[in-house]
């Protein structure tokens, strides 16, 4: 399946392709910083019922926890689109190597609002965004 293909369907609009093409460099990974040092950042994001983090890129070692329940669709830099229902305390971990990253998006498509807690880990093998 060729590249144009992917980024194809009801949630991929023009717009949204051309914030993916730029998102390489945005490390805002949350709503807000509420704390760094040296050696962790850790940040708050807070969704309203239809509000969207834009496109952004992991390249550090991180987790997040939920501290909200709720629902929400996230596109991938790879073509994916996943919907999940998160319950308060879900959490996932996330590592990556020299040159790995992830980039996707996080819209808010239920109707109650969606907070997250996440925290990054500096002293990886990659340079932190911001």
């Amino acid at each position: 399946m060729a590249k144009d293909e992917i980024f194809t369907g009801p949630h991929w609009s023009d717009a949204l392709r051309a914030e993916l093409a730029e998102a390489g460099t945005n490390g805002r990974v949350g709503s807000r910083i509420v704390s760094e040092s040296d050696r962790v950042r850790v940040w708050l994001l807070d969704l309203a019922p239809g509000e969207r983090l834009p496109f952004h890129t992991h390249v550090q070692d991180y987790f997040w926890t939920a501290t909200s329940a709720g629902r929400a669709r996230s596109r991938y830099g790879d073509g994916r689109v996943v919907e999940m229902d998160y319950a308060v305390g879900d959490t996932q971990h996330h590592s990556y190597g020299p040159g790995e990253s992830m980039t996707h998006d996080l819209e808010n498509i239920g109707d109650t609002m969606l907070s997250f807690t996440t925290v990054e880990f500096f002293g990886g093998p990659n340079p932190p965004l911001i």
